[in-house]
């Protein structure tokens, strides 16, 4: 499969490694081949392209979906997109960056990162009318933790001692610490004792 043989590339040379030569190596096909389907560089990184934000979007949709408590529906796409931002550590600064992406893949990219932003600022809005998170601009506070997982893609090195697990557990804890409590492990008000009356 292109894309997957694509992502290799980027994980062993970034950018400059992916060519179409190189490709039809790893994929053990002729040039002549791959070149029918995938006719220039561009044409690969929209493959990667596609199938990265694919896979992310879907598995983000279908969590939703399926999970119905708010709360956790913030905390299971915490947990998703500290996972991608690991996975794709190597090429995601690329399409961040621009780099010498054509335009039409680097299009698709913002046309993507807009809708997948929505997935985020609609959980968050719920989370918020839930009175589970302080009330605040979605749309912001859906940058700023969206970010804050990206971001795991700039610094996270394998050889480090932090483990993917370890750091997606502790990027949960603090999102949760976010979180009001749920009202069923809310103490009860207290209410104040009566004077006696004389």
């Amino acid at each position: 499969m292109p894309s997957h043989a694509v992502a290799e590339l980027f994980a062993e040379g970034g950018l400059e490694a992916v060519s179409i030569l190189d490709t039809a190596e790893k994929l053990s096909v002729s040039r002549a081949t791959l070149y029918r389907t995938v006719p220039t560089k561009e044409h690969l990184i929209g493959i990667l392209f596609e199938r990265s934000t694919g896979e992310l979007t879907e598995n983000a949709r279908a969590m939703v979906k399926e999970v119905d408590d708010p709360a956790e529906q913030l905390l299971g796409l915490v947990r998703l997109q500290v996972d991608a931002a690991i996975r794709m550590r190597r090429y995601m600064p690329v399409f961040f960056g621009g780099g010498d992406l054509p335009p039409e893949v680097l299009e698709r990219w913002h046309k993507w990162s807009r809708e997948f932003e929505k997935i985020w600022v609609s959980v968050i809005k719920d989370n918020m009318d839930a009175g589970i998170l302080a009330p605040a601009d979605p749309v912001i506070t859906a940058r700023l933790l969206l970010g804050s997982c990206i971001w795991v893609s700039r610094w996270y090195r394998p050889k480090e001692k932090y483990s993917p697990d370890e750091i997606t557990e502790i990027a949960v804890n603090m999102v949760r610490s976010l979180q009001a409590p749920k009202a069923d492990s809310r103490p009860a008000k207290k209410t104040a004792a009566k004077k006696p009356q004389n």
